[in-house]
């Protein structure tokens, strides 16, 4: 970008602007598609879970079990609708962010001001700057008039810069956030003043397009859960063909129908085949999707909630993040010592006419937001009666020079004879228009250095009189007085501080990374609760290597004057060194580092279209607490997806097994296709909704997060569940066979056999419920679920027994009162042997 022109130019035709746009295309970023609800269903269809549950579907429907293949396909069509619904709605509020009202522009054209589009501006065109106009591309300028910008969209920085016209000045020697720079960046808000800029880059060759096209080389971290379910999915499938090999051979081998093997053996591994798995995978994360949405918080993919509850760092931004992006008054101080700390209370007199002046040095309909916080703390501390002495008009206003750090406004008041002129600006420069000695300006030095270290933005304030007659050329003409200093700040979001211990409590470290100054950012950094060891500057982050950073970012809390690709940097070191890293943000400077952490968090509020397509998940209210909930809801989802593995894992143990048993010792089929189908319709209720539906571990929030390479099936989870299997197994297997030994009928052994085993089901979902607590403190728990599928289970059971057609369609016998005491009696052992035995497994099963 080279430096502006000394001459003002005319701006472009309407007929070279017309073809500039041709050659370069709209002033916008590229947009990604937008997936229609058939690529959704197709991104679904893909998943390894989803798969097999259809897969096995298609095998019942090759065999001619038309009803088991309609029952897996019908689940697989639910999977697909839920999710397709959730992901297709995120979609449509992600298009309503996007499409929010764009920028206009008003451009000088033909000689003439036009209001143009934004994504119409081309190279060449002649921008026409105001107070409140966004500036639609990067420009050079050519006149400025007190022209302060707020460029915290690409920095990160909540104070406005000034800009002022210069030549010869390129632009590889600027980047956005310097002082007196002569450029203006596409993105930034005008605060104050009025200038002439000719635009020089537009669309992705903007600063801000720079940024956008970066994402396009970085990959989004794949869900962890989705890496390991498939590993899963391969040894089921390995499992279920061994057996199936074995149970072929033991039954041709003993009964000689080697046709009749063939099908029992497919039969058998289809039986052993954990197709709820991909239904409860898909449920739980649609339905945790759902949740975490009532929150308000959209989740972009749903796996990303399961790996954000797994998070052990939480990058986040200063401004608009921690900070609410709003300047207040934090502190006054009078030369004689006097101090105001607090801005809720109403203040003395001594601090009434730095209040009153603070307010008459800005403008009277202020856009810029130290400008804002004066009137409001003038307003709420003097009364709206008093706050400017009633009735007043603006006479002159004597802008900011490079020269001069300080601004003033004479104003006319209605029944005085001379005017009133009040100045602001920096400490130092209005000390100066207030001719003070020595002494004096060291105390305001002093005075500022203490404040500025508490992260404040300093303010001096200056009063004079002047006759109406003999207006000064310049600020330095007026007999000022100085009237005191005022400290602003942009405050924490209120539930910052309380969020940030809830996140050490849970063990995830929460780092800032900002591009403000660092005391600024350690002032907020302490304010909010960050433990704040050590700070680490962009310079010395752009100076160490790789190995060096991530060595340093391992007990670096506060990142400060971090430009964008630094932030990336930081990110990736931490990523290198085994941290799990999610990072919060709402700035373009945030979308790379949003793209590359394991989890991208994006404020859908202030938020950027470049964070929001970069992340996973977009607070829509931008309210830090509602990321603990995530975090939170995370946690839960996955503990609860654990106990629901581990309940399917163990009910097929006893399935397999009594499958098997018949085949190896030559008794009557226990199971028919019809029977495991129906064990199906209980198990993936029981798993889709009342685990789904568990409140959250009592120490969920307590507890450290789990390892980085911590497998969904650990090894002390699949002991768990082959050992409820087991047991279960056993009690029912020997109830069939001491059945048969008794007397009893097949069709009667297998109702005896078949009850027992669902109500052992009964009594491993209560055992499943908490892995922390007892049974007695997880079964008053509320879980509406439950009550309701216990009851349709019982209901489905009675009518299995009791309704001729159902009984013969299931093969069963007559059961009688002592027969139905031995299916309670076996469920009750189930539950207080794995009662006793929990404690044993817990503190391995909760990590």
């Amino acid at each position: 970008m080279s430096g502006a022109a000394k001459t003002k130019p005319a701006g472009l035709s309407e007929a070279d602007a017309k073809a500039r746009l041709a050659e370069d295309g709209a002033n916008e970023l590229p947009r990604p598609e937008r997936r229609s609800p058939l690529r959704i269903a197709f991104e679904v269809l893909r998943e390894p879970m989803l798969l097999l549950l259809l897969g096995g579907g298609l095998i019942y429907l090759v065999l001619g079990d038309l009803k088991e293949a309609l029952i897996l396909l019908a689940f697989g069509a639910m999977s697909i609708v839920i999710t397709v619904v959730q992901e297709t709605r995120t979609e449509r509020v992600l298009e309503a962010l996007r499409d929010l009202t764009s920028p206009r522009a008003l451009v000088v054209r033909d000689g003439a001001r036009r209001r143009i589009p934004g994504r119409e501006v081309v190279r060449g065109d002649l921008l026409v700057l105001g107070e409140g106009d966004r500036v639609p591309a990067d420009a050079a300028l050519v006149d400025a008039r007190d022209l302060q910008i707020d460029e915290s969209l690409l920095t990160g920085e909540s104070v406005p810069v000034r800009k002022q016209a210069a030549d010869g000045i390129a632009a590889a020697d600027h980047r956005p956030g310097g002082e007196d720079q002569p450029f203006v960046y596409s993105g930034s808000l005008v605060v104050r003043g009025e200038g002439l800029a000719l635009v020089e880059a537009t669309g992705p060759r903007s600063e801000i397009g720079k940024i956008g096209l970066s994402l396009r080389g970085l990959q989004a971290e794949p869900p962890r859960l989705q890496q390991q379910t498939a590993r899963l999915v391969r040894l089921c499938f390995l499992g279920g063909a061994v057996v199936s090999l074995a149970a072929v051979a033991l039954y041709g081998l003993s009964r000689g129908d080697w046709l009749q093997a063939l099908l029992a053996g497919v039969a058998i591994g289809m039986s052993m085949l954990p197709e709820e798995f991909g239904v409860v995978l898909t449920v739980f994360m649609a339905m945790g999707a759902w949740r975490i949405s009532q929150a308000r918080v959209l989740t972009r993919r749903a796996a990303a909630i399961e790996v954000l509850g797994s998070a052990t760092v939480l990058c986040t931004d200063k401004t608009g993040t921690l900070t609410q992006n709003q300047m207040s008054v934090a502190e006054l101080r009078l030369l004689d010592g006097a101090r105001l700390r607090s801005t809720g209370q109403r203040a003395g007199p001594e601090f009434s006419e730095l209040a009153r002046c603070g307010a008459l040095a800005s403008s009277p309909e202020p856009f810029d937001p130290m400008e804002k916080a004066l009137h409001l703390f003038a307003r709420e501390t003097l009364g709206d009666g008093n706050t400017l002495d009633g009735e007043r008009s603006l006479v002159r206003t004597y802008g900011l020079r490079p020269d001069l750090l300080a601004m003033t406004q004479v104003w006319r008041m209605a029944g005085q004879a001379d005017l009133v002129a009040c100045a602001k600006g920096a400490p130092e420069a209005v000390a100066r228009l207030c001719r003070l000695n020595d002494a004096d300006q060291q105390l305001v030095r002093d005075a500022a250095g203490a404040m500025a270290k508490d992260g404040l933005r300093v303010l001096g304030v200056a009063t004079a009189i002047c006759d109406d007659n003999s207006l000064p050329q310049s600020q330095q003409g007026f007999a000022f007085r100085l009237v005191g200093l005022v400290g602003l700040a942009d405050p924490l979001r209120p539930h910052v501080p309380e969020a940030v211990r809830e996140c050490r409590a849970a063990g995830i470290r929460v780092v800032m990374i900002t591009g403000d100054y660092p005391a600024t950012a350690v002032a907020i950094a302490s304010q909010a609760g960050l433990d704040v060891q050590d700070v680490m500057t962009g310079d010395q982050v752009r100076l160490a290597d790789d190995a060096a950073l991530a060595a340093r970012a391992r007990h670096v809390n506060v990142f400060a004057r971090v430009l964008p690709e630094q932030k990336l940097r930081i990110v990736q070191a931490m990523k290198a060194d085994g941290e799990i890293v999610a990072m919060t943000g709402d700035g373009v400077n945030d979308a790379p580092s949003l793209k590359a952490a394991h989890i991208g968090i994006a404020m859908g509020g202030r938020g950027t279209d470049v964070a929001r397509e970069a992340s996973s998940i977009v607070l829509l209210d931008d309210d830090f607490g509602s990321i603990v909930a995530a975090i939170r809801l995370g946690r839960r989802i996955y503990d609860n997806l654990r106990k629901a593995m581990a309940f399917i894992f163990a009910v097929h143990v006893p399935i397999a097994g009594l499958a098997l048993l018949p085949l190896v010792f030559g008794l009557p089929l226990i199971f028919s296709p019809v029977h495991i189908a129906f064990l199906e319709l209980i198990i993936d209720p029981v798993c889709s909704l009342v685990f789904e539906a568990e409140r959250e571990e009592r120490d969920a929030m307590k507890r450290p997060t789990r390892r980085a390479d911590a497998e969904l099936f650990s090894f002390a989870l699949v002991g768990w569940s082959v050992l409820q299997g087991a047991l279960t197994f056993a009690l029912t297997a020997a109830i069939f066979v001491g059945a048969l030994r008794s007397g009893l009928a097949a069709d009667e052994a297998r109702a005896l056999t078949f009850v027992s085993l669902v109500i052992c089901f009964v009594a491993l979902v209560l055992v499943n419920r908490s892995f922390s607590t007892s049974f007695a403190s997880a079964f008053f728990r509320p879980n509406p679920a439950l009550a309701w599928i216990f009851a349709v289970v019982a209901a489905v059971l009675a009518t299995t027994l009791l309704w001729p057609p159902a009984s013969s369609l299931f093969r069963f016998g007559p059961l009688h009162a002592d027969d139905l005491l031995v299916t309670l009696g076996a469920g009750l052992l189930v539950l207080i042997v794995l009662e006793a035995l929990k404690p044993l497994w817990a503190r391995r099963l909760r990590f």
